[in-house]
């Protein structure tokens, strides 16, 4: 069938290498050839040169790589569009989710629902929030779950889930004696952070700023690991998901203190294009992550 062909060509385009194309789609090498082959006498084209270091398309090839990623699009929407007749979940999922939700509570969801819809093959891309936005703008993701504020128009916003923060301190901290603490404590103290367009980090910067704290010294690490464990080593504390932190509470590990005033309370929230149709993949994916549970 030529749509296999097609992808297999566009698969040896984007890896520019027969041999490697052959590992991602679990092929022999000699069957990638006999694609391409079939392919060019299709076209009665050359589609692609080949050097022993890498494959490059002709001007023939690089014609058909962007309409032959243009067909399996409409061949993939017409086959889901086809077994939702028959109400059978297929399909493919990008999915995007910033480090806390990614990392904490979405691979116990994602368990179910692949437990439940086996023949939807799915993706997940972990980055910050800021990161995950611009990928689903720019149509690389077909759904994100974010924290924190999504300053975009263009998106659709959908709540799921609030989320308290928290001050964490090592356990020989001078802080951590307090179950509760005034703002005008946290003055002159090293602060882990996460990295700038991190929905924890905007919340970390939204403390310190409202409460106008001297910031003695800052840490940043690029994930929520790393920061617990940063602060479990004594560098410094830091302002983070409670429910991140519940089994290093338990443990001793960290000691969980609260800023005197109002609880410091974000959203988790879904982030879609409105402008694209959900297919019924996405569709029973918000459902699901909508009714979902949500404890740690």
């Amino acid at each position: 069938m030529i749509v296999e062909s097609l992808k297999v060509f566009i698969t040896v385009v984007d890896k520019k290498n027969f041999s490697r194309a052959a590992d991602e789609l679990f092929i022999s090498q000699p069957s990638v050839s006999l694609h391409i082959r079939n392919l060019e006498n299709e076209f009665n084209a050359k589609l692609l040169n080949r050097s022993p270091k890498q494959v490059e398309p002709t001007e023939s090839g690089r014609i058909l790589y962007e309409q032959a990623k243009q067909i399996l699009l409409l061949y993939n929407k017409a086959k889901e569009e086809i077994d939702q007749l028959r109400n059978i979940v297929k399909g493919s999922l990008k999915i995007g989710a910033s480090f806390t939700i990614g990392e904490y509570f979405l691979p116990r969801l994602m368990a179910e629902y692949a437990a439940q819809y086996p023949y939807v093959d799915i993706e997940v891309i972990i980055a910050n929030t800021e990161e995950v936005i611009q990928a689903l703008r720019t149509n690389q993701l077909h759904i994100g779950l974010v924290e924190g504020k999504v300053p975009y128009t263009d998106l659709q916003i959908d709540k799921f889930m609030e989320d308290e923060m928290i001050l964490v301190v090592p356990p020989k901290h001078s802080l951590a004696r307090h179950e509760e603490v005034e703002p005008e404590h946290l003055h002159d103290q090293v602060w882990i952070l996460r990295e700038h367009g991190s929905g924890t980090r905007m919340f970390s910067d939204y403390v310190r700023e409202d409460y106008k704290l001297r910031v003695k010294r800052s840490f940043v690490f690029s994930s929520s690991q790393g920061v617990k464990e940063a602060v479990a080593a004594g560098l410094g504390i830091a302002l983070v998901s409670r429910l991140i932190v519940q089994r290093e509470l338990a443990s001793g590990e960290l000691v969980g203190l609260r800023i005197k005033g109002p609880r410091i309370i974000r959203r988790f929230v879904i982030i879609s294009l409105p402008t694209v149709a959900n297919s019924k993949a996405l569709e029973v994916f918000k459902e699901k992550i909508t009714a979902y549970q949500w404890e740690i």
